[in-house]
């Protein structure tokens, strides 16, 4: 598999990796006040080149996104519904759980995106989707 692509800022983190080629995961820490721009977007537009996949967002160690920084991923989940087979998105809080239920409608994905409080739910659907 490929090298994982980090993003380290002072107040959150990003790492993507492709642990199976249908599947991505996204792991965020910290709060995502946009200091990263859209470099973790990009990011993800560049392993849409190698097909479609599940996209996996383990948010379980983060704090929250501002207003602006969720619209803009929902927005990004919008356009490329098409091309994601399912997200999946563990929180971590209740607080990150209501943006993430925002998120799922303002992109308009429906049942085609699974918001996880329970972390081993999340992880077995993640074990599930790269041994498939």
């Amino acid at each position: 598999m490929p090298a994982p692509i980090v993003f380290e800022g002072v107040h959150a983190s990003f790492v993507i990796t492709r642990p199976a080629h249908h599947v991505v995961l996204m792991t965020i820490s910290g709060r995502d006040a946009g200091e990263h721009g859209d470099a973790p977007m990009r990011a993800l537009e560049k392993e849409l080149t190698a097909g479609a996949f599940a996209l996996f967002i383990d948010a379980r160690k983060t704090s929250g996104a501002s207003i602006d920084v969720s619209n803009v991923w929902a927005r990004w989940l919008r356009t490329h519904r098409d091309s994601l087979h399912r997200v999946h998105m563990l929180t971590g809080t209740k607080f990150v759980q209501l943006t993430a239920d925002f998120v799922r409608r303002f992109s308009e994905l429906g049942d085609s995106m699974l918001v996880y409080t329970d972390g081993a739910a999340f992880d077995d659907a993640l074990a599930t989707a790269t041994r498939s």
